[in-house]
């Protein structure tokens, strides 16, 4: 495929442009950590909105979103759909209470919520489980993407594309730390929403597909379309609807919607000016999210089942690709070859800002880890800031070298986020309650991430694993494998907390005094705190944690309804598109009295 100057000119402009702000704020960022990693604390809703937005906006999701329809119908996004659930619980619970406690890392909570060797080795322990091995794993998905569109698009080898885009990335990450990646996120994501939007209007009315009634009508198509599964497919509609529904989003850690809050969304809400700015910031991005992005890469993933029915067909058009490389995920950058002049420079570039938004966040974000929570706690405690910064810098590079070596073995996307829900599997529930029981300690953080990984891999690399769950011959049903991850987890961490000393009575009423969580799991601190006259309890403070859950009930309800209705709306469907559109109008009123009520027990 031939790239005009237009096109050209269109991605030089954009290059230009992100390096710029890199540099620009290159001299603000290296002043200290604090603005290196959190730009101050002064970051209002809507710039960090957007970026968690755009950072989410991944060259790896398209293709994922392609993968899964193109495998399982439009219905088999509820594997992520369903974390809408996790997002609304950290907007109206646990946003404020991250803003509150005032850490510079979701890591630091460790040695605030729990204490002695064991929090101090979870804290440790985690910025490298996290920020090295986690985060590496993220950005080489997110890296093998970029090197299937680089293959499709413009036959590049794959070392050519970690090399080219790596480089630029990594240099403004480096330069303009995490202001530099919040102010390029507000170009990157409307450069990104600009070309997913143009690609899918464009290529559902090429010739081959013949505009939305004719791809609506296809027979290949029809049957992929249905937004919840079928129900009389009893495999599917466990598999993608009632597990992700029921258990999925509150039992498993995954990068960008962890239960309770945390990693890079954390990041920003403790960049946030107050707790409301980092309720607006968490709220508004996953409005667009879920309810909005989808649709236009939906929309290709199904004009692509026309134009390449099959892996064949994908082959038999792209014959250059290495049968490593070939899966369902690569229609998506094969659609894309379609596109005219112009059009084409404006969609590589908003694939490239996908990329280096998604990449850049990471990079500060594991690089953040590494300063604060390792080498400041292992290494040097005594660095000075100007230390602390090259460290920041330097670790960024590193990281980018680990995803980049990583991204060459891989295959699809898919295949990484299956590994990703079931090595966090079971875990979910205690980012959930350790803020609300005061019953949790260390060790039970410690066992259920330590349960969660052994359980992963020996189900999935032995023989135990197929002898278990193999579709044929197995004693459970295959679709049983993660309910029994999260099952055996929980029981083991629950196990490991009551067979082990609770936290201090020092740790916990501190921790209670500063954060003010409230609640019936915390009635035994606040009563054996009375009965010393050690007062922990703020008598201004109301219990916020009911008008949350009604909150974020009600959220739910308004984004998943204008989902629906948008999707209804592109189908034709008008009847169930007004009846959903009349839905989320009612819920959006709801959502203003019930977070007016809300904001009086914040403030």
């Amino acid at each position: 495929m031939e790239l005009s100057t237009l096109d050209y000119g269109f991605i030089i402009v954009f290059f230009s442009l992100v390096l710029g702000i890199g540099v620009y704020v290159s001299k603000s960022s290296g002043k200290d950590t604090s603005e290196f990693f959190l730009s101050g604390r002064t970051m209002p809703w809507w710039l960090l909105g957007l970026s968690m937005v755009a950072t989410t906006f991944s060259t790896d999701t398209p293709n994922l979103v392609t993968d899964i329809v193109r495998t399982n119908g439009v219905s088999g996004n509820w594997v992520w759909w369903c974390f809408l659930i996790t997002g609304m619980l950290t907007v109206f619970v646990y946003a404020k209470l991250w803003r509150k406690s005032n850490v510079n890392t979701d890591l630091e909570f460790y040695e605030m919520r729990y204490g002695g060797k064991p929090a101090s080795f979870l804290r440790k322990f985690r910025a490298i489980y996290l920020g090295v091995i986690f985060n590496v794993i993220t950005m080489s998905a997110v890296t093998l993407a970029a090197i299937k569109i680089g293959s499709i698009m413009l036959g590049l080898e794959p070392w050519q594309t970690v090399v080219s885009a790596g480089l630029i990335t990594v240099t403004f990450s480096a330069l303009g730390g995490f202001k530099g990646v919040v102010y390029t996120d507000f170009l990157l994501f409307f450069v990104a929403m600009a070309g997913a939007i143009g690609a899918a209007y464009y290529l559902v009315n090429i010739p081959e597909v013949g505009g939305i009634k004719e791809l609506m009508a296809n027979e290949n198509v029809s049957e992929k379309l249905n937004i919840l599964p079928d129900f009389s497919n009893k495999k599917a509609l466990i598999t993608l609807f009632i597990i992700p529904l029921a258990v999925q989003w509150w039992s498993s850690w995954y990068p960008g919607a962890e239960p309770g809050g945390g990693g890079y969304i954390a990041q920003r809400m403790l960049a946030a000016k107050d707790a409301n700015h980092a309720i607006g910031a968490t709220f508004f991005f996953n409005i667009m999210h879920y309810a909005l992005r989808p649709w236009p890469w939906i929309l290709v993933a199904l004009a692509s089942i026309v134009v390449y029915p099959d892996l064949a067909s994908i082959q038999e058009a792209f014959p250059n690709v290495t049968p490593d490389k070939l899966g369902h995920d690569l229609a998506y950058s094969a659609m894309l070859t379609k596109l005219p002049s112009g059009l084409l420079g404006v969609v590589l570039a908003s694939l490239v800002a996908a990329y280096m938004s998604t990449i850049s966040t990471q990079l500060n974000w594991g690089s953040s880890y590494i300063v604060y929570d390792f080498y400041k706690q292992q290494v040097n405690p005594n660095a000075s800031e100007k230390r602390l910064v090259a460290v920041g810098r330097i670790s960024t590079v590193v990281l980018m070298v680990f995803s980049a070596g990583l991204a060459l073995l891989l295959q699809n996307a898919l295949q990484l986020f299956d590994v990703l829900l079931a090595f966090g599997a079971g875990t979910g529930l205690i980012f959930i309650l350790r803020w609300f029981w005061w019953r949790i300690n260390a060790w039970s953080e410690i066992t259920a991430m330590f349960a969660s990984g052994i359980i992963s891999i020996i189900l999935k690399l032995t023989p135990l694993g197929a002898f278990l769950f193999a579709t044929d011959t197995g004693i459970l049903p295959d679709w049983s494998e993660y309910i029994f991850i999260v099952v055996v987890t929980t029981a083991i961490w629950l196990i490991a907390t009551f067979m082990t000393q609770p936290e201090s009575k020092d740790t916990l009423r501190s921790f209670y005094k500063k954060i003010q969580p409230g609640g019936p799991g915390w009635s035994k601190v606040v009563s054996e705190a009375n009965k010393d006259a050690v007062e922990i309890v703020e008598a201004k403070e109301k219990w916020s944690v009911p008008a949350g859950i009604s909150a974020m009930l009600i959220g739910v309800v308004l984004i998943y309804s204008i989902m629906f209705a948008t999707g209804y709306w592109i189908y034709g469907r008008t009847t169930q598109a007004i009846v959903l559109t009349i839905i989320s109008i009612i819920s959006g009123i709801l959502l203003i009295k019930a977070w007016n009520r809300l904001k009086g027990n914040i403030l």
